[in-house]
């Protein structure tokens, strides 16, 4: 019997072709922005609701454990650990293809410090300030004004580094021994938090929305549906859908072709396209089936790696295409036509820099001499994690 979120190894059947290091890969041609990155602790001693915790910690360490190919993947035991910043940045730098990223500290406190800490955050940048082009704040809206001070702190904090990239909010909540959860559109809990956000210069939301965590009951609250009236309130604060599209498609592709304002982070889907790139395919094809072709600007890629190796997701989206037959049923009132080098590159970088008005050839300057820039030859999966003896790819 599989555990919570666990893959059957006997299916996985993609990404089985582990290239060598040193043969050049299509990923080569396209630089990468990882728009969602986190340095997990997932120890037990963090754990501040066991229950909930430990099933959480389950389920990510299944996802890392379940890469197709026998090279990526990492026995459970061992993924379940404090990850640290330097980790994370060698495994996005050393070992994938990945150029830069953001950070997203989380607000899970099922965790003691939310699984992914603002301190990490804060240390990614100081530590690799151009590799790591910026981090969120993260607060737990269902804490009233407690959360509305601690967002403003969070601001200052990231004062040095030119503020936050946004506001990072997961719809359920842990405090005090309780769990809620609650909705974008709510005027007492949602509306408050982002006239803050505004007031605060925060032009951009990102809330975890379609995978639930934890086995525990929330109803329809990963529904991304109520989006709707935060995106009509707010039309000047850009909201990004975290894993928007891992379920609930046809409401995703909905809000994607109505709202101007509504974007999808693609984080999980990178799981999906390096394991299943055909049902990676109806995914996309479905968030795009309402809004055309444009929709493809409005997405952008993410890993959050440290829960799944990036080299492969990476390299299975640069070289992914739609399959010819799969076009012909989807596109409700324009054609939508073959993925392009130019929508990759949009989807891996250029969507995400334009929404965030990133200069990409600064960017670009930036890492051109720093301490990752004599990578040629990657290092193998996991390599870089302490502690693990890993086998040559």
């Amino acid at each position: 019997m599989m555990t919570y979120g666990e893959y059957p190894k006997e299916a996985a059947t993609t990404d089985s072709d582990v290239e060598s290091p040193t043969v050049r890969n299509v990923s080569d041609d396209y630089f990468v922005l990882d728009a969602v990155t986190h340095a997990f602790n997932v120890e037990r001693d963090n754990f501040s609701d066991i229950e909930g915790a430990a099933a959480m910690a389950e389920m990510a360490a299944n996802f890392a454990s379940g890469a197709a190919a026998p090279a990526y993947q990492i026995d459970k035991d061992k993924w379940l650990r404090n990850w640290s910043v330097d980790e994370l940045a060698n495994i996005l730098f050393r070992e994938s293809r990945t150029d830069v990223a953001a950070y997203h500290p989380l607000p899970i406190y099922s965790f003691k410090d939310g699984l992914s800490s603002l301190e990490k955050s804060l240390e990614a940048l100081q530590k690799y300030p151009t590799r790591f082009i910026g981090g969120y704040a993260c607060i737990d809206p269902m804490r009233g004004k407690e959360a509305l001070v601690e967002l403003e702190r969070q601001v200052e904090l990231y004062a040095p580094y030119g503020g936050p990239l946004g506001l990072k909010m997961y719809p359920a909540s842990w405090h005090d021994g309780n769990i809620g959860h609650w909705k974008m559109n709510d005027p007492k809990i949602a509306y408050p938090v982002l006239e803050k956000a505004a007031e605060l210069g925060i032009g951009h939301v990102a809330v975890h929305k379609s995978i639930p965590i934890e086995p525990i009951e929330f109803g329809d609250t990963f529904n991304p549906a109520d989006l709707e009236g935060a995106a009509v309130h707010f039309p000047e604060i850009n909201f990004e859908i975290v894993h928007g599209g891992v379920a609930f498609v046809e409401e995703t592709s909905m809000l994607l072709a109505r709202f101007p304002n509504v974007h999808v982070n693609m984080e999980n889907l990178n799981m999906v396209v390096a394991r299943r790139p055909r049902v990676f395919a109806e995914i996309l094809l479905g968030l795009m089936h309402d809004g055309g072709m444009p929709v493809m600007k409005k997405l952008f890629w993410g890993t959050g790696t440290t829960q799944y190796h990036p080299r492969p997701c990476v390299e299975a989206m640069a070289s992914f295409e739609f399959p010819e037959e799969l076009l012909e049923r989807y596109g409700l009132y324009m054609p939508i036509q073959q993925i392009t080098q130019d929508d990759k590159q949009g989807l891996f970088a250029d969507n995400y820099a334009r929404l965030h008005g990133l200069d990409l050839d600064a960017i670009k300057a930036g890492i051109k001499d720093d301490e990752f820039s004599d990578v040629v030859e990657l290092d193998a999966p996991w390599s870089n994690a302490r502690d693990l003896t890993v086998a040559a790819v």
